[in-house]
């Protein structure tokens, strides 16, 4: 079945039955109007007319206006962008990605909107946030320098920036990263640990033992979390080790945690950029034989639902990935009605909180072996 871009359906055949809004008024005794109504504004009729019309509308074999002549007549699309890291797996494997995913497709079902995913890397010469129709857009936890993301800001789309460093013309959604950081290191501290390692995330940059320079890390939430740490650490006088894994996911966290781990100065305690890498801590340190919390006490960040399921259960700071999701959504939607009705938007800046989550993954360091200092 083929549309002719104004509610006309035709059908295959040698003579074209054609179906218009007029067809099924005319069947039921109301005007076009009305029909248009009961696909449109099936709120302006009452639930009982707008079962007869889309009845009449399936016998008669219609489906709808056409999307993208609707789309056209509205100066609309119905879709809204959500622009990720380099690969879109991301999204489908990462279990706070798709928490958070999840969160805005709840938030914006009553509305009518899709979602498209994009991916914030280069590829060439098709750009899908330069080539794909949509009414705004979600830059999620992506490089502000990629090439899509100027491309986004250049097309003057209504933008929301999530886990990103803020931009003041632009909204933006954000967790407390630094508060709960800060809270994760002073619980080490207050512990009486003071040989404490750091596992950083990132993909650019050098990898391996590294200076704890927030100058190194790329991504708002790995400089944020870092500082956090610091805030507690240098004032109680301790230089952590720090290791920044080469990637992200279980894997690059197993090859920096054996770089902390094996070795004779090794810390009594990990701070860990996300709970995914304090699973890859948890799994290299019952691979060297050393029990936590005993012998090395672990803390991830986000509180995902692996930091529960692992054993020991998971110190982790909480973040409210759901919450996010929903702000985030809410915040892309009020700038799309505001940039139809004034053709600009006055940003929004959220900052929701976090909290140490304490469980089994932390106790006390365990007491200096003979002979050290």
């Amino acid at each position: 079945m083929a549309s002719n871009g104004e509610g006309t359906q035709e059908t295959g055949g040698d003579v074209a039955a054609r179906v218009t809004l007029q067809t099924i008024a005319d069947r039921i005794g109301v005007s076009r109007m009305t029909v248009s109504n009961a696909f449109s504004k099936p709120d302006q009729l009452s639930a009982a007319l707008r079962s007869r019309i889309l009845a009449a509308a399936d016998e008669l074999g219609y489906v709808g206006p056409d999307p993208t002549a609707r789309a056209l007549a509205k100066g609309t699309t119905g879709t809204i962008g959500i622009v990720l890291t380099s690969a879109l797996r991301y999204a489908f494997t990462d279990q706070i990605a798709t928490s958070f995913l999840g969160a805005i497709a709840e938030q914006l079902a009553p509305t009518g909107l899709a979602i498209t995913l994009l991916t914030s890397a280069d590829s060439g010469a098709i750009v899908p946030a330069r080539d794909l129709a949509m009414d705004g857009a979600l830059v999620y936890s992506c490089d502000p320098t990629s090439s899509v993301v100027d491309v986004l800001t250049r097309r003057r789309l209504p933008l929301v920036y999530v886990d990103q460093d803020p931009v003041a013309e632009i909204s933006s959604v954000n967790v407390d990263d630094r508060t709960g950081a800060r809270a994760a290191a002073q619980h080490l501290i207050d512990l009486g640990h003071r040989h404490i390692g750091l596992l950083l995330s990132g993909l650019h940059g050098p990898h391996g033992v590294v200076d704890a320079d927030v100058s190194l890390l790329d991504g708002h939430a790995s400089r944020q979390r870092l500082l956090g740490w610091q805030d507690a650490l240098h004032p109680a006088g301790i230089t952590p080790i720090a290791v920044r894994q080469d990637g992200t996911g279980l894997n690059p966290a197993r090859r920096g945690a054996r770089l902390l781990l094996d070795r004779s100065d090794r810390p009594t305690a990990v701070l860990c950029f996300s709970d995914v890498v304090a699973h890859g801590v948890l799994q290299i340190a019952a691979e060297l034989g050393l029990r936590v919390p005993d012998d090395l006490s672990v803390v991830g960040f986000d509180d995902n639902p692996i930091a529960a399921q692992v054993q020991p259960a998971l110190t982790t700071v909480r973040q409210d990935v759901e919450a996010k999701g929903r702000a985030a959504a809410a915040a892309l939607t009020a700038a799309i009605a505001q940039s139809r009705t004034t053709g600009d938007t006055t940003p929004r800046h959220v900052l929701l909180p976090t909290c140490l989550v304490i469980r089994a993954s932390t106790a006390a360091p365990p007491p200096p072996s003979p002979g050290t200092p």
